[in-house]
């Protein structure tokens, strides 16, 4: 007992330590001009709002080990490089969700500098959050192999969030969960921004904002944390954008305990081979641990409440190790693996193996041919985007998960309405597209071609959408035989005139015709000016009523089959004509009987 409370006040008073370290190192370790002068002068970020940006949801309490990794001499970490170090198990980060942290910091770096976001600080969120995403159970596009769903939010110890999604994100249709590996909450990822707009971001450029992507979860908090115009290496910015994250002190010792030990060095490992963490504060009942408690309960969750203890920390204390009683349970809810079941209490269904990660990182991205793809629009594309990865051998590369993406100029699409999809290189090195089919319209566009993780700069493929060729017809012929009479003054039936479109015998769809009143001259019939005529069918009021003699853009359908519009008469009797043309050279003449009104 005396050996179990000793460590645990070493445990507790390295996290005051490290806490404490770390933000005298932000102020003083950042790019040149970052002193406290140069923060007071940029607005201070807002208070925390009401709901926190998880919601006050459940999150992990373990600490990191005693012992940090340590950087090679001279290699003191910025934030930005790379990682360095082997060190224990914890500083081992998947290498998909480091990839993430690090693009998003990349990204927001460029977007606002003056934030000065370290990457390790999203990874002490997402150890936190999420366990590294369950230590990387993500596939090959950073999206969790299932989702990640904290306990409903139903204001028993937690915020009370009626639904805003209709379970789009969180399944549930009476609450909001935290989602996905930064925990956000549906009713913030979606409308919760300072615009009104929501967090939401794409962060793999796929298109879509989804909150189970590691990618697109990360720039979201990256930029949820930097917002107000904080400084991250001004101590009270680096406060508030925690705290407002999860409104409880012991949250934020926490996740600036695990920002310290990874700026101290980290390394990569495999996707779904990181250290799960063991406790959480999540010991209430009615929480997606099926009420089961996995350390002790913490109190005080959401804004204005007393932050609980520190946990106990499990076990021996040995690193990447679980302790006593607590062994690892693939797949059980509310075990360290960092399950959480879908509500309701159902156990997810068996998602596939994690993706192991490429095998090697290819130099140079090759697209294979070097014609540009066409179609015709509403058709397929004969041949599928390809291309070729290489080392610096020039050797195919095989493994390499390689993402296509349309761009928004295109309405081409890929299988199931797609405009991403990513395939692995075959053992010749080649990344096959699946079938791609041209939409309506027509023109130039490119396709972005690139690897999952960034490893070698993107290539484009060109393609080209041409227009359907006019539809043909070599006869056109009515559908009746019955004559077509009409009283001057008045108007021939409704529909009277319906023709047929024939190609080569075939019926003619979507075929252009041209109809024209016409003079009775059998050499060189040109437009009437008397007799029958229709009504501009799009112009209003007075205009309305202004005799056409020539219609054009009328088209058979499927069928190849039209009917005319309605067909009127002036004050002239007799016999007249009405001539229907096709491109293809196809006439037909039809007569139209115009009676003289009784007794005139």
């Amino acid at each position: 007992m005396a050996a179990t409370f000793r460590r645990r006040l070493q445990r507790g008073a390295a996290s005051t330590a490290v806490a404490a370290l770390v933000l005298a190192a932000l102020t003083a370790s950042q790019a040149p001009g970052a002193t406290g002068a140069a923060a007071a002068k940029r607005r201070p970020a807002p208070p925390p709002a009401d709901v926190p940006i998880d919601g006050g949801s459940a999150y992990y309490t373990d600490l990191p080990p005693l012992k940090s990794p340590v950087p090679p001499h001279g290699s003191p970490q910025t934030g930005r490089g790379p990682a360095t170090g082997r060190g224990p198990a914890e500083a081992g980060l998947p290498a998909t969700v480091l990839a993430a942290y690090k693009k998003a910091a990349t990204e927001i770096d460029a977007s606002d500098p003056g934030c000065r976001l370290p990457w390790q600080l999203l990874a002490g969120i997402g150890k936190v959050e999420s366990g590294q995403a369950r230590g990387g159970a993500v596939d090959a596009e950073g999206t969790t192999l299932r989702p990640i769903l904290g306990p409903q939010l139903n204001g028993h110890g937690f915020a009370r969030i009626t639904d805003t999604d209709a379970g789009r994100y969180d399944g549930d249709l009476t609450h909001d969960r935290a989602v996905g590996p930064m925990q956000f909450i549906p009713s913030t990822w979606s409308n919760g921004g300072p615009d009104g707009t929501g967090w939401g971001a794409d962060g793999n450029g796929d298109g879509k904002k989804d909150p189970h992507n590691v990618f697109d979860a990360a720039l979201a908090a990256g930029r949820y944390l930097c917002a107000g115009d904080r400084d991250l290496t001004a101590q009270d910015d680096l406060d508030r954008a925690i705290l407002g994250y999860n409104h409880s002190d012991e949250y934020l010792r926490t996740v600036l305990s695990w920002y310290a030990f990874y700026r101290n060095g980290t390394h990569e490992v495999p996707d779904g081979k990181g250290v799960l963490p063991v406790h959480r504060d999540a010991g209430r009942s009615g929480d997606d641990n099926g009420g089961r408690s996995e350390g002790k309960r913490h109190h005080g969750r959401g804004p204005g409440a007393k932050p609980g203890k520190s946990p106990r920390p499990g076990g021996s204390g040995k690193p990447g190790k679980p302790g006593k009683g607590q062994q690892h349970h693939p797949g059980k809810p509310g075990h360290p693996d960092g399950t959480r079941p879908t509500p309701g209490g159902t156990e997810p269904p068996t998602q596939k193996p994690t993706p192991s990660p490429e095998p090697a990182h290819p130099t140079t991205l090759v697209r294979v041919g070097d014609k540009d793809l066409t179609a015709i629009a509403g058709t397929e594309f004969a041949t599928p985007p390809q291309v070729r990865a290489r080392d610096a051998q020039g050797k195919a590369v095989a493994g390499v998960p390689v993402r296509f993406t349309l761009p928004p100029a295109t309405d081409a699409r890929f299988p199931g309405d797609a405009t991403t999809v990513t395939v692995t290189t075959d053992k010749d090195g080649l990344a096959t597209a699946p079938t791609l089919r041209a939409g309506d319209r027509t023109g130039d566009f490119r396709i972005r071609v690139s690897t999952v993780r960034h490893t070698a700069p993107a290539v484009e493929v060109g393609a080209t959408v041409k227009a359907r060729p006019a539809p043909k017809a070599d006869k056109l012929a009515r559908t009746s035989d019955k004559e077509l009479t009409a009283t001057a003054g008045k108007a021939f039936a409704e529909d009277a005139v319906e023709i047929k479109a024939t190609y080569q015998g075939e019926l003619a769809a979507g075929v252009a015709v041209t109809a024209t009143m016409v003079t009775n001259d059998p050499q060189r019939p040109v437009e009437n000016d008397k007799g029958p005529y229709f009504k501009d069918p799009e112009a209003t009021g007075h205009d309305g009523d202004k005799p056409v003699r020539t219609l054009t853009g009328l088209t058979t359908d499927a069928n190849g089959l039209l009917k005319l519009p309605k067909i009127y008469t002036d004050a002239h009797s007799g016999t007249f004509l009405l001539r229907l043309t096709t491109a293809d050279g196809a006439v037909l003449t039809v007569k139209l009987r115009v009676a003289a009104p009784a007794g005139s």
